[in-house]
């Protein structure tokens, strides 16, 4: 097993990035190294698994990795997605399949990270911390924990007066199921290739896999927000990309609600004189329905809990309910029609 990294930072594996950044500055201003002179060998290990934690985690195509192959993937040969294309607007190409290729891992200093985060190397200089430096930036020595993020605005990094950088608008990207999906519940895993920014302002394409978990009973419009997984660029916030639900028709069922709709052809007679119904639900089971009544034109057989689920509570279920196309004769002999008249009357 490799190194937990939702662990050490303290987040679950859900955590989005500002998450991750409350989760950073906690950890690193508790263990800098500068701050823990008392106990600095255990306090440069941990300071140096948080700040790993950190740049994994915080970076879409390392956390991407981490996430599918761990630790021991990250830092090996794995097989990630294959190539991709980009659409107009930062959206992005999607298609299924894997390609293998070669991801390396470069386990960045974690005196750089702080910098990076904060805007100086450390805010310890005068506990005893030795020559990590400023950089030209001088606080008093009281002044650490809250204080200093304050100091920093809640993004971390950069002055206090600096402008919020805009967020691009968001990118809609329709996911086509089907009622069998929806249904039983399914997981799609969508490939995308983007443009980020490093650290140096460079833009650079990288390939990512997201996984989407459909849950039963997923309606039409039910969206799915991966946040800022557009196109980066330098100065504005990535945009969130979000996957818009849609049914595929269905060769047998609609949906209406939490209801499926089937409709069945059958003739006078049989509407007449009594009908059984005979479906393959959309979990595969086979289904028999007797229907010994007379059918009208406007009948309609309900059958409770044979639906989809109920999206809140996928224990409970929507009703099945059959509809009829009756198929009526054109014509009719005189002997017929003294028939249907001596049955009828």
């Amino acid at each position: 097993m490799g190194v937990d990294y939702y662990k050490i930072l303290q987040v679950d594996k859900s955590a989005k990035d500002d998450d991750l950044k409350k989760a950073y500055r906690k950890l690193a201003m508790k263990w800098h190294p500068d701050k823990n002179p008392n106990n600095k060998k255990e306090a440069e290990a941990k300071f140096k698994q948080i700040s790993e934690a950190y740049d994994v985690l915080s970076d879409p195509q390392k956390r991407a990795v981490y996430d599918q192959y761990g630790e021991e993937g990250l830092k090996g040969q794995v097989p990630p997605p294959g190539a991709g294309g980009t659409a107009p607007g930062g959206a992005s190409f999607f298609s299924t399949g894997d390609g293998p290729t070669t991801f390396r891992f470069n386990t960045r200093n974690p005196d750089d990270i702080f910098a990076e985060f904060f805007g100086v190397s450390s805010p310890f200089g005068g506990m005893g911390g030795g020559g990590r430096g400023m950089r030209g930036t001088r606080f008093s020595s009281g002044m650490f924990g809250d204080d200093m993020f304050n100091s920093f605005g809640e993004g971390g990094g950069g002055s206090m007066h600096q402008s919020a950088p805009r967020k691009a608008s968001p990118i809609e990207k329709r996911l086509p199921c089907s009622l069998e999906e929806l249904y039983k519940g399914a997981t799609k895993r969508m490939k995308i290739s983007r443009d980020i920014v490093d650290a140096s302002g460079k833009t650079m394409q990288v390939e990512e896999i997201l996984t989407i978990d459909i849950k039963p009973g997923w309606k039409k419009g039910t969206k799915i927000t991966f946040p800022e997984k557009g196109n980066e660029q330098p100065n504005v916030v990535a945009a969130d990309l979000i996957f818009i639900v849609d049914e595929k028709p269905h060769p047998v069922f609609t949906r209406d609600g939490n209801d499926l709709i089937v409709t069945q052809k059958i003739s006078l007679a049989e509407a007449l004189t009594g009908y059984t119904v005979h479906l393959t639900t959309l979990d595969g089971r086979n289904l028999t329905v007797p229907i010994n009544t007379v059918i009208h034109p406007n009948y309609e057989e309900v059958v409770p809990r044979e639906g989809m689920p109920i999206q809140k509570d996928p224990t409970r279920r929507g009703n099945l309910r059959i509809k009829f196309n009756i198929k009526f004769p054109t014509r009719l002999t005189a002997e017929q029609k003294a028939g249907i008249k001596k049955l009828l009357g």
